[in-house]
């Protein structure tokens, strides 16, 4: 309903109202201008929507990580073979016995077994880690600095105030963590079907076999086997590994007053990095892969204690470092590798380095 107001605002303002109420409008907008109104739909230009997407630098870090895992992978292959092999207790103990070995029971080929699994499960995974361990490590430290600036977190009970000390805590330390925790949860069942293609590819001669077959004898939860025992062990060796370049590759650059890194010395940081975390975490690698790939050898213990308990009984202390050279063989290169590929790529995607 459309009244005309009062005399004395007759020529200012119109009255818009109904029986619930009424309210006043400027004489510069009558319902004639809203008539005229021009209504433009505007649609979204997504190609510029995704080229902004791909730019931004998350998702630089995420495609840098998958590219430098791909192409580690593809050059490291068989001393994953050889490495799971002899960690897991299959055929010789010894690095040539054990290449020999592949050789002459599946042929040159048999060094590559379960690499397309491989690289279908280091893909994300790099990815996830990288980009994981970039973000974290970012937001906790401007986290951490408005904690020391104003103060710890506090929680509020009634008349009681608790204070959480959480400036202590090392952004790099805990992006390690998150990155080895997010790239487990994502890709472990790539990580069970890998193991069993290496291990036995007799009986599991390719993914869509090994898949149906594991899915067969123990549904979803079997893609998930070892998982608890993976988290525990992915901790310490991930926290370590991401901690130790970062600190390392920072305290290099402050000693030789450096802004970066060439590509030589990242990858021998990379490799010394990658040797500390292995050599720090093996045992708990060697009760994961038994857990793992125990039910092919008709024996599966119950929990990481009892495998480790089994491994110092059968073969002493010693034996929770079985495979060791092999696994320092492949971690080496393959974290220097890895690190190289990763910043090389950087530099390319984000045309510019941004951190140390």
């Amino acid at each position: 309903m459309i009244q005309k107001s009062p005399s004395s605002q007759n020529n200012k303002q119109l009255v818009f109202g109904d029986v619930h109420g009424a309210v006043l409008l400027p004489r510069e907008m009558e319902l004639e201008k809203a008539q005229n109104l021009d209504l433009k739909f505007q649609v979204p230009d997504i190609g510029k929507a995704f080229q902004d997407f791909i730019g931004t630098r998350e998702v630089g870090e995420f495609l840098s990580g998958a590219l430098a895992g791909a192409m580690t992978k593809a050059v490291l292959a068989p001393l994953e073979t050889i490495r799971t092999r002899m960690v897991v207790g299959v055929g010789s103990r010894s690095i040539p016995g054990s290449f020999i070995e592949v050789v002459q029971q599946h042929g040159w080929q048999g060094l590559w077994a379960g690499n397309t699994i491989n690289m279908l499960r280091i893909v994300p995974t790099q990815a996830i880690e990288l980009g994981t361990f970039e973000w974290v490590k970012r937001t906790m430290t401007s986290t951490q600095e408005k904690w020391i600036r104003d103060g710890d977190p506090k929680l509020q009970f009634g008349d009681i105030t608790l204070t959480i000390p959480l400036s202590w805590l090392s952004p790099v330390g805990l992006a390690g963590a998150s990155a080895g925790i997010a790239g487990t949860l994502a890709c472990h069942p790539l990580e069970v079907v890998k193991d069993r293609l290496t291990v036995r590819p007799e009986d599991y001669p390719n993914l869509t076999v090994a898949l149906g077959k594991i899915y067969k004898d123990g549904g979803v939860r079997a893609l998930y086997s070892g998982l608890a025992p993976t988290l525990v062990g992915m901790l310490p060796y991930s926290t370590c590994y991401y901690f130790m370049y970062d600190k390392l590759k920072t305290s290099y650059c402050v000693a030789k007053d450096k802004k970066r890194l060439n590509r030589v010395e990242m990858l021998l940081l990379g490799a010394v990095s990658g040797l500390t975390a292995s050599t720090i975490s093996f045992p708990l690698e060697v009760a994961r892969k038994r857990l793992m790939v125990g039910a092919l050898q008709g024996k599966c213990p119950p929990n990481m204690a009892a495998a480790l308990a089994e491994v110092i009984r059968e073969e002493g202390v010693m034996g929770l470092y079985r495979g060791w050279g092999a696994s320092t063989l492949k971690v080496m290169p393959n974290s220097g590798i890895t690190w190289m590929f990763y910043e090389a790529w950087k530099d390319i995607l984000l045309l510019e380095r941004r951190h140390l």
